[in-house]
């Protein structure tokens, strides 16, 4: 377990940063502690700073997962953050989509979001900008892109893709045995 490089800093903030903008700070500097990022195994942790005190004793091999896993490095250097992170995210996001009760299945199946189950669109989302997906009843589902900014959105059909699909809350079901 190593603190990130400042190019993996920058490639890790740069994704947080599509979520939750500005708000990172707030991740980092919170009223119940100093919390920190660091890689294992090629995956980058959020953990405290108190905790990274105690996982510091561990053996490197005996050490599953020392915090919340954000996500992981590609082969090729890129940030893939993962669905593990949605709790930290959701708060924090700028930007937000409800999907209707009956498309809620088909995004926790891994699908994209059609207009038709477009519920509400946070006002001025621009088209490929981070959003946190959230159910009609205010629980957040999972995160993605926006195919459509929120003027574009009014004006296309039914079966338009409005939300490209990235991680979802049934992910914990269908890929348990590679979740850390």
């Amino acid at each position: 377990m190593r603190p990130l490089t400042e190019a993996e800093t920058r490639a890790v903030f740069e994704k947080l940063g599509k979520y939750i903008g500005e708000n990172i700070q707030l991740l980092v500097d919170r009223p119940d502690g100093t919390y920190c990022f660091r890689l294992h195994r090629d995956r980058v942790y959020y953990l405290s700073e108190k905790l990274l005190k105690l996982a510091a004793s561990v053996p490197r091999d005996s050490l599953v997962a020392p915090g919340t896993c954000f996500g992981k490095f590609t082969k090729s250097q890129k940030f893939r953050l993962s669905v593990t992170a949605l709790d930290f995210l959701a708060p924090y996001a700028k930007y937000k989509v409800w999907v209707k009760p009956g498309s809620e299945q088909s995004f926790l199946y891994g699908n994209h979001v059609l207009k038709s189950g477009l519920g509400r669109i946070t006002e001025n989302t621009a088209q490929y900008q981070g959003v946190v997906v959230y159910s009609m009843a205010d629980v957040p589902l999972g995160f993605g892109v926006a195919a459509k900014s929120t003027q574009e959105c009014r004006k296309v059909d039914p079966l338009s893709i409005v939300v490209f699909h990235q991680a979802d809350v049934g992910e914990y079901v269908r890929n348990e045995d590679t979740l850390t």
